[in-house]
């Protein structure tokens, strides 16, 4: 399993990008559609297939996808499951949940998962993760922990990739003259903290900020502009591998066969052979073109993006920052002053996410070396 570093954990930020990947084989068609349902496929095979399903664009997609393919070959109906946030209202998305859900014909199954302080940094169910597998990237993959619990013995099928694939960092251009000249007010008040390392990572001694500035601005800037090879590009990035690898350890531990279709190899091939040469695309428009009407409309409509934080940052990690006294944090990379005084206001920010597990998990007694997954959180509602 790939960790990342204590440069990667003090920064909260995973750069760097792998070798171009040669893959041999024949030419993909540019249906993209048809190779997402070659990608569930042996997922459905082998259920319960459960598919992550935030009501986002991506999840909707890939639980759309896997529904056709089961009906078509007469497999059991994916398992929806998804979390509901007590005091997150921009992490809402219950609203194209069920409007998803029900365009699909997927009520029976549903499951829903709801949580208040218990998927905070280092609440309940990030203890579990954290004892068992240590701080691992993304900081908030505890979120499955209980998705892949409900999937033992079956498979899993997630959206990851969806951010990077589909849309990665460089946006299309705006589309009327009003939403333009937001972006460039936007793009001013902005400016001035993107040449200031230290406004960007304050918790950093100042010669690790600078470091970590002109490491982020490269990669943002090496980025490719058309879409063949910048989706390529993205899944090469540490970012992505980091996750796939502590996503397959955590499958692996429950039995559970693990699939991402939008990273699928076929599935990449096929959205290049359609659309590879563009520089230019959104996001839900690229969806409803893949979709081709084959989808209900509800699938590929625009929505509002979720923001998460706020799951994150509940009443455990609040108590233990303002408790921490500076024990645990390396000062070659950390200002300890600094991120004390950064951590006695609230909310603190995402980028020390990593450090809170990290600091929490130091201060906790050592785990029994493996010791055996447990099953969901009694506290945890499922209704269906």
């Amino acid at each position: 399993m790939l960790r990342p570093t204590p440069f990667d954990i003090a920064s909260g930020t995973v750069l760097g990008v792998g070798p171009p990947i040669h893959r041999s084989g024949p030419p993909a068609g540019p249906d993209p559609l048809a190779a997402l349902d070659r990608a569930v496929l042996p997922a459905l095979r082998r259920p319960p297939c459960v598919v992550s399903f935030s009501g986002g664009l991506d999840s909707s997609l890939v639980l759309a996808v896997a529904a056709r393919v089961a009906r078509r070959e007469g497999l059991p109906d994916p398992v929806p499951v998804t979390w509901r946030f007590t005091g997150a209202p921009r992490a809402d998305e219950s609203a194209w949940q069920a409007r998803v859900v029900a365009a699909l014909h997927l009520g029976g199954s549903w499951q829903v998962l709801r949580a208040d302080d218990d998927l905070d940094l280092i609440g309940p169910v990030a203890r579990r993760f954290l004892r068992r597998y240590g701080v691992r990237h993304p900081v908030n993959l505890h979120l499955h922990l209980p998705v892949v619990e409900l999937a033992t013995g079956g498979s899993l099928l997630t959206g990851l990739g969806g951010d990077q694939i589909l849309s990665g960092w460089r946006r299309p251009p705006p589309p009327t003259a009003r939403a333009r000249l937001a972006r460039a007010h936007t793009l001013a008040r902005e400016l001035p903290r993107r040449h200031r390392p230290g406004r960007l990572f304050p918790w950093l001694r100042a010669d690790v900020a600078r470091q970590v500035h002109r490491a982020l601005r490269a990669e943002q800037r090496a980025e490719p502009r058309r879409l063949g090879p910048r989706t390529a590009w993205h899944a090469r990035r540490r970012d992505l591998l980091m996750t796939r690898s502590a996503f397959t350890a955590v499958a692996d531990d429950h039995a559970v066969e693990l699939g991402h279709p939008l990273l699928d190899h076929g599935f990449l091939a096929a959205l290049t052979a359609l659309a590879g040469h563009r520089r230019r695309t959104s996001r839900d428009g690229l969806l409803a073109e893949i979709a081709g009407g084959a989808l209900p409309a509800e699938v590929t409509a625009p929505r509002r993006k979720a923001r998460f934080l706020e799951v994150f940052l509940r009443t455990p990690t609040r108590e233990f920052v303002r408790s921490w006294d500076g024990t645990g944090a390396d000062p070659d990379l950390i200002d300890v002053a600094r991120l004390r005084d950064i951590w006695s206001r609230w909310p603190i920010p995402g980028g020390t996410a990593a450090l809170v597990q990290q600091l929490w998990l130091a201060a906790e007694p050592a785990p029994a070396p493996d010791a055996a997954p447990t099953r969901a959180d009694s506290n945890a509602e499922v209704t269906w």
